[in-house]
C-alpha cells in the first residue's frame, strides 16, 4: 500500500511539472494574444496599408504585412515546436499566404496562428523540452524554439506600436485601465 501511494505521489509531481512548462509558455502565448490581436483589432482598416516613409524606412513593411508575418512565424515556429509541416509556408517576404489582404482575413489569420501556438505550448514537458529540434539557425532545445514565439512577436509588436502611434492610435495594451 505504501509503494502504491508514493508512485501516486510521484506520478502527480510529475504531472503538476508538466503543466508548469506547457503553462509557462502558454502564459507567455496569452501575453502575444493580448497585445498583438489588441492592437490589431484597435488599427483601422484604412490603415493596414501604412508603412513610415523616409530612407530609413525604404522596403519596412506596411502595418498589415507586419501583423501577417508575425502569425507566418506563429505558425512556422510552432510547427517546429510541434514536428510537424507548417500549415503555411512563409509566402512572399515571409508575409505568409498572398490572398490574405483584408483587416480580417489578417485578424482571423493572426488568432489562427496562435490557436495553433496553444497546442504547441500545450505540448512542452520536462521530458521533451530540452530535445533538440532543427530549425533555419541550427539544432535548438525545444524550449528555445517556443520562446522564439514571443521574441519574434514583440519585436514586431515595438515597430507595430510606432506605426499606430504615427496615426494616432494609442495602443489598447497602453490605455489607462
Amino acid at each position: 500500500m505504501k509503494m502504491l501511494s508514493l508512485i501516486a505521489i510521484l506520478t502527480v509531481s510529475q504531472m503538476g511539472a508538466a503543466d508548469r512548462v506547457s503553462k509557462m509558455y502558454k502564459d507567455q502565448l496569452q501575453l502575444v494574444e493580448q497585445d498583438m490581436v489588441g492592437l490589431a483589432r484597435a488599427m483601422p482598416a484604412e490603415k493596414y496599408g501604412f508603412a513610415p516613409s523616409g530612407e530609413s524606412f525604404k522596403n519596412a513593411r506596411t502595418f498589415g504585412e507586419q501583423v501577417r508575418h508575425v502569425a507566418t512565424l506563429i505558425y512556422m515556429t510552432a510547427a517546429i515546436v510541434l514536428d510537424e509541416k507548417s500549415p503555411y509556408g512563409p509566402g512572399k517576404n515571409d508575409n505568409g499566404p498572398d490572398g490574405i489582404e483584408s483587416k480580417a482575413q489578417i485578424i482571423k489569420y493572426l488568432e489562427g496562428s496562435i490557436a495553433y501556438a496553444r497546442r504547441a505550448m500545450a505540448s512542452l514537458s520536462p521530458k521533451n523540452q530540452l530535445d533538440l529540434l532543427n530549425t533555419y539557425f541550427g539544432p535548438m532545445p525545444r524550449v528555445a524554439v517556443a520562446a522564439g514565439i514571443t521574441y519574434h512577436s514583440f519585436d514586431h509588436y515595438g515597430q507595430m506600436v510606432v506605426y499606430a502611434r504615427m496615426n494616432g492610435i494609442v495602443p489598447p495594451a497602453s490605455q489607462r485601465r
